[in-house]
């Protein structure tokens, strides 16, 4: 999808760039695909309201679409592609050829509407968009949505614009290269989807006004050095000195905590 540059109506949106949904549908006349959406109060606790996650809360009340689990065999066809708030990638609506209903996917790049789907764990000749178990999918082919073993829910690759790569496989077992690059090592009965993840270019969008972040439920950001000594250990007129640590101060920069990388 590519990329559009917003017209600058005032200095704060200069910058904003946004994504052109103008070929993606909000609404079908077939069936009825968003769910009513509910405002939740982000970082902070139900009971007593203290803020258990810094720089969230707030945010715009917007509906969502769901979308089916990952492990649910069907066979369906393609029929538009969907914008949904909730998620950076685009969905894809689909319609089931054996159980005759509709319901929503992630929608894989270069899947087109009119694209036959299946997610048949026993398959072995697979297309683009095509869910199966990972023994069954040949080492060194891009994969997504991928699930451990015994797992409906989608756990690793997930994001817009991301993809893994299996690297190797025996057996048992085979290793997968995550986009973090991680190499992990899950059973070869787990589920992935064949393809990358839809809508690449969102990592280029510019927000562009701070109104519009806050919409999205994120809180401004404070440096530490800018606060009392009350409230930071970097807080005061100078810091003395001291590395950098967290408001509770436990560092947070030179690999104190970094895990190791699997090799």
């Amino acid at each position: 999808m590519k990329l559009l540059k917003k017209k600058s109506i005032s200095n704060s949106s200069r910058h904003k760039t946004i994504i052109d949904n103008t070929k993606l549908s909000k609404k079908t006349r077939i069936v009825k695909t968003t769910l009513k959406g509910f405002k939740r109060f982000y970082g902070r606790s139900s009971n007593n309201g203290r803020i258990t996650v810094r720089r969230k809360g707030g945010g715009a009340v917007c509906n969502y679409k769901k979308v089916l689990p990952g492990n649910i065999i069907h066979e369906s066809i393609v029929l538009t592609s969907l914008y949904d708030l909730k998620k950076a990638s685009t969905l894809c609506l689909v319609f089931d050829l054996k159980k005759k209903c509709f319901f929503n996917v992630s929608s894989i790049k270069n899947v087109s509407p009119g694209t036959l789907l299946s997610t048949n764990l026993e398959k072995s000749c697979l297309f683009l968009g095509d869910r199966s178990y990972l023994k069954n999918i040949p080492v060194g082919s891009i994969i997504c949505n991928l699930s451990v073993k015994n797992v409906s829910k989608i756990q690793y690759i997930k994001s817009a614009g991301t993809f893994g790569q299996i690297v190797q496989m025996d057996r048992k077992f085979s290793r997968v290269r995550l986009p973090s690059g991680d190499i992990i090592q899950i059973s070869v009965n787990s589920t992935a989807t064949l393809g990358r993840i839809n809508n690449d270019s969102h990592k280029l969008i510019c927000v562009g006004n701070a109104g519009r972040s806050r919409r999205f439920g994120n809180r401004p950001k404070v440096r530490g050095i800018a606060m009392n000594p009350v409230d930071h250990p970097h807080g005061g007129r100078t810091n003395g000195g001291r590395p950098s640590v967290t408001p509770w101060g436990l560092p947070t920069k030179g690999g104190f905590y970094l895990k190791k990388k699997k090799i």
